[in-house]
């Protein structure tokens, strides 16, 4: 489970990182990220958050509660790989519904790699 500190929860959190951050396409979700997101705030943990966005299109809402399911329990194990004070926001894509886990992970890593988020010392 994702960490409560680590979570995007606010909608203008979720609309900046969106509009004002960049992106990487993947075939089954797309990356939203927004670097030091939380400079100057008065954040506890400066750790990065994670947000998801997974809409209709992904399908029924047993469909998209898996999906969110498993891409919570990807984000929790980015959680010290990701650079800090980040926001990472994941849009799953229709494809994400029949994706296995694996191909899930190995998208929104390249993706952070993509966007430089990764942190020093991150392998694979």
């Amino acid at each position: 489970m994702l960490p409560e500190p680590h979570r995007l929860r606010r909608r203008a959190d979720f609309a900046s990182t969106v509009r004002r951050g960049r992106r990487a396409a993947r075939p089954d979700v797309v990356v939203h990220a927004l670097a030091n997101a939380q400079a100057g705030s008065l954040v506890s943990d400066p750790g990065p958050r994670f947000g998801l966005v997974v809409s209709k299109a992904v399908g029924p809402a047993v469909i998209r509660h898996r999906v969110a399911r498993r891409l919570r329990h990807i984000c929790a194990s980015l959680v010290d790989e990701v650079s800090e004070g980040s926001f990472v926001v994941i849009r799953a894509l229709p494809g994400s519904a029949t994706a296995t886990s694996d191909e899930l992970a190995r998208q929104m890593r390249s993706g952070l790699r993509k966007l430089d988020l990764m942190a020093v010392g991150e392998s694979g």
